[in-house]
């Protein structure tokens, strides 16, 4: 039986072009939840553009006592003042996130497309593995309830579960994941955070 888990909420961002922009609604989905951590992905390419908007979000994530995480980007974690990285499945880049960023910072990886990857990526010093799709229109809410429960019935490693409604919240914040994913819709309705935050916490352990 799992034991007792009182999630915490990891915020995946849609691709952003402007920090401007964002931040108004970065400012109220940090202040709608227990935000453990926050995904930023961008919409460009252009290295001095996530430059940028990674140094301009950062502090307003951090000033909340949340890690800031760039996707796919472990250079840029130490130019932006980022906490660290997820990776999207295994392979040379999540190699060379775990060789440039461990120990001092965090390196999360998804994406995985077996059990048997997920297991071998948890003997290494990843920090946490999650379930599901960055994106709604990729997600699978039942399989990614089913990978979600799986992993966190047997291992250790902690793992996120991702949820992209609101219907998809209770199951994955009772899964035993110790971090509940919120996609990036959430940005646009922060009473579905807050009602989020409050399905968490009324989790009772089971007597």
């Amino acid at each position: 039986m799992t034991d007792f888990i009182r999630p915490r909420l990891y915020l995946i961002t849609p691709p952003l072009t402007s920090a401007d922009d964002f931040a108004p609604k970065l400012d109220k989905a940090l202040a709608s939840g227990d935000v453990a951590c926050v995904l930023l992905r961008f919409a460009t390419a252009d290295e001095g553009a996530r430059k940028k908007i990674a140094k301009a979000l950062a502090p307003i994530v951090q000033k909340a006592e949340a890690a800031a995480l760039a996707l796919d980007d472990a250079q840029l974690v130490g130019r932006a003042g980022l906490d660290g990285a997820h990776v999207t499945g295994a392979g040379e880049n999540f190699d060379d996130a775990l060789e440039r960023l461990k120990p001092d910072r965090i390196v999360g990886v998804g994406g995985l497309d077996s059990r048997d990857a997920a297991m071998t990526i948890g003997e290494t010093d990843v920090d946490y593995l999650l379930f599901g799709a960055l994106d709604p229109e990729d997600n699978d809410a039942a399989a990614t309830l089913e990978w979600t429960a799986w992993w966190a019935e047997v291992f250790n490693v902690p793992c996120v579960g991702v949820a992209h409604a609101s219907g998809e919240v209770e199951a994955l914040a009772t899964s035993g994941a110790e971090f509940l994913g919120l996609g990036p819709r959430f940005f646009d309705e922060p009473a579905e955070i807050a009602a989020a935050q409050a399905v968490i916490d009324a989790l009772e352990p089971e007597s």
